[in-house]
């Protein structure tokens, strides 16, 4: 198991693994052959990055059975899915920002994500474990009243893909089994979200298998495998959000009004 982080330091972006609060440096490539040098930095020395810089982040609708029994719909045969745009994407320690043109409630959405490491295009179940690099933490944020505010066209991508709303992070685990992962969200304090992965509808090889029939991932994709209970508006003028996972650690920012 290892912890993958991206950060700058003086001025320079770089890469390596976490290992408690030490950064242990690599060149080449995260996802290809990456090669450890004798360099090691503290963690608070670096300003983190995104732990990747994904073409595309892919995120579920209605994939974990309690909220769909809430919600009284069915349980989807297929991954019901949109995507974010990659000027969203936000690292862990930045700032969420309320856009100028939306005055309405701002949701948080703990989720596990799915990280691709290889190009994927129509695999089975099976080989979608070769192409998943490991997961990290997701707040998949939202601007909730605008997602059916005109009645003739949902605008998920709209809603979900405001500057900042991507927020993912802080590193990326591999060696984990996902089926044994719970998400924790806490705002301001207080916890919101304590849910199980077992609980999705479509788990996540068979989410990369079903997806990677629709469209190729890439190295570095980001599939954010939808939320649970516990959904909620930041309210307050500031707002410290953190979601945590275990193995992989806490995703924690900042939304301000």
């Amino acid at each position: 198991m290892a912890r993958w982080l991206r950060f700058t330091h003086q001025g320079t972006v770089g890469f390596g693994t976490l290992e408690d609060a030490t950064i242990t440096v690599h060149e080449g490539d995260m996802f290809s052959g990456p090669a450890a040098t004798s360099r090691t930095l503290p963690l608070a020395a670096v300003t983190l990055l995104t732990p990747t810089e994904p073409g595309k982040m892919i995120a579920l609708w209605n994939n974990f059975r309690a909220l769909a029994e809430k919600l009284n719909m069915p349980e989807p045969e297929e991954p019901l899915y949109l995507i974010k745009t990659n000027n969203s994407f936000l690292a862990s320690g930045g700032v969420i920002r309320r856009p100028n043109a939306y005055s309405g409630k701002v949701v948080y959405e703990g989720e596990l994500g799915i990280v691709i490491g290889k190009p994927c295009r129509e695999v089975t179940e099976a080989e979608a474990e070769a192409c998943i690099f490991g997961y990290t933490c997701i707040n998949d944020v939202t601007a909730i009243e605008l997602i059916n505010k005109d009645p003739t066209f949902a605008q998920w991508v709209r809603a979900k893909s405001f500057d900042t709303f991507g927020v993912f992070g802080p590193v990326v685990a591999t060696g984990l089994d996902p089926g044994g992962l719970v998400i924790k969200t806490v705002l301001n304090g207080q916890e919101r979200q304590n849910y199980p992965v077992s609980d999705m509808v479509h788990p996540p090889r068979r989410l990369v298998s079903l997806i990677s029939h629709d469209m190729t991932l890439d190295p570095g994709d980001v599939i954010c495998c939808g939320t649970s209970l516990g959904v909620g508006s930041m309210k307050e003028p500031r707002n410290t959000v953190d979601v945590t996972i275990d193995g992989i650690g806490t995703l924690s920012n900042v939304f301000e009004q």
